[in-house]
């Protein structure tokens, strides 16, 4: 069924815009009109779509909270025994973000001709990650796809609200650094320069050490900034370089984990985003090399992604999924322990749910710390830093009042 782009105005007077479809394009404007929507303008979107090599809005990432919402009240469709291509239609207008309800509606109408919803899904990359695609796939193979998008619900929730948590904690240190930054380049920039014109309209006034150097750096920055600024553009623009290249990324990876206050909290990030993710593909119905080809993906960690490569690789032998994690020696033992003990009593999926619930308290926690921890370390900083100008400016005051007196 074709589907059009209408502007038009309510009742009320508003604007508004959507996609609704239709047999015709006078269909189109006899159901608008029967919701009070008075029509501006109304366009067949698969001509516009042919127009353009690429939608535009195709290529576009939707926002987890919208995704997430969108899969919920699907499920509640579905399991409520609506038709799925009824229930992709009533969805498609549900939603607001456009680029999800037009994904939805284009969704619907290859069902509509027979595709699979997963493969439906497929054409949208940006939109449904490959481990949603395969989660819907092994729901419409088991009959169960209600219950498998109600978990993939959870599931995204539960990525976004960790994401927010991490998101949050960084915020205020990033705050104090740019006040911090900004405060001593103003001191350098403007105040340091007018005391420099004071003391050099007293004669015979000798300036310590650490004054001199402190008005040699007022200097540079004041006369040499665009050299600082290009240091630092440069340094970025090579680290992302050095970062984007294989080995560059491997290394990178492997030193996050070990740095001294973050290492932690990024392994734990990753391991429950591992053990998450397994746990609900597991769950899904979906095979668990098939599954650790897809989380080796998620934990977003070269070093890790290797691990689980590796004990994919020992499982399709044969082996155990605890004995091959444990021989990395990347995962911590409490998940080889629980991963052990659900491989032993049937209850895997349970228990690797269990341990990323774990993981993420810890996570929350240890981003507390880090955050309560970082903001005094960058207040006393910033204060040192003020007091030691403070401290080479006064000084050289008080020589001044002395000879003046």
């Amino acid at each position: 069924m074709p589907i059009f782009e209408y502007k038009g105005l309510t009742r009320d007077g508003k604007n508004t815009k959507g996609i609704i479809d239709a047999e015709n394009l006078r269909a189109a404007r006899a159901r608008l009109k029967k919701d009070n929507v008075y029509v501006v303008d109304i366009r067949d979107k698969k001509k516009i779509d042919t127009r353009k090599s690429k939608g535009p809005k195709a290529t576009k990432a939707v926002g987890v909270k919208d995704l997430s919402l969108m899969t919920r009240q699907l499920a509640t469709l579905v399991k409520a025994n609506i038709p799925l291509v009824d229930a992709l239609a009533a969805i498609a207008e549900q939603v607001e973000n456009p680029t999800l309800s037009e994904a939805i509606a284009d969704c619907k109408n290859m069902v509509n001709e027979g595709l699979p919803f997963a493969k439906a899904l497929q054409k949208y990359p940006t939109i449904f990650t490959k481990i949603y695609v395969s989660m819907v796939e092994a729901g419409e193979m088991s009959g169960s796809l209600d219950v498998i998008l109600m978990r993939l619900a959870e599931f995204t929730e539960a990525q976004a609200e960790l994401r927010a948590k991490v998101s949050s904690a960084m915020t205020y240190p990033v705050i104090m650094l740019v006040v911090t930054t900004a405060l001593l380049s103003f001191l350098f920039i403007f105040l340091i320069p007018k005391m420099v014109t004071v003391f050099e309209s007293t004669p015979n006034l000798v300036l310590p050490w650490y004054t001199i150097a402190l008005i040699n750096s007022s200097q540079f920055m004041v006369n040499y900034w665009y050299i600082i600024f290009g240091i630092i553009a440069v340094a970025i623009v090579m680290f992302r370089n050095w970062k984007s290249t294989p080995s560059g990324r491997n290394q990178w990876d492997a030193i996050s984990l070990k740095l001294p206050i973050a290492g932690p909290a990024v392994r734990m990030v990753a391991v429950s985003r591992f053990t998450r993710t397994l746990a609900t593909l597991l769950t899904g119905g979906v095979p668990m090399l098939t599954a650790l080809d897809i989380v080796k993906n998620v934990v977003d960690n070269h070093v890790l992604a290797i691990a689980i490569d590796e004990a994919r690789s020992n499982i399709a032998e044969g082996e155990s999924i605890a004995g091959p994690l444990k021989k990395s020696g990347q995962f911590p033992p409490i998940v080889i322990h629980m991963v052990n003990i659900g491989e032993k009593t049937g209850d895997l999926e349970n228990m690797l749910m269990q341990v990323s619930d774990a993981f993420d308290f810890q996570v929350k926690n240890k981003l507390e710390s880090m955050t309560s921890l970082m903001g005094p370390v960058v207040t006393v900083l910033m204060g040192m830093a003020i007091a030691m100008i403070v401290f080479a400016v006064m000084i050289p005051m008080f020589e001044m009042t002395n000879m003046a007196g």
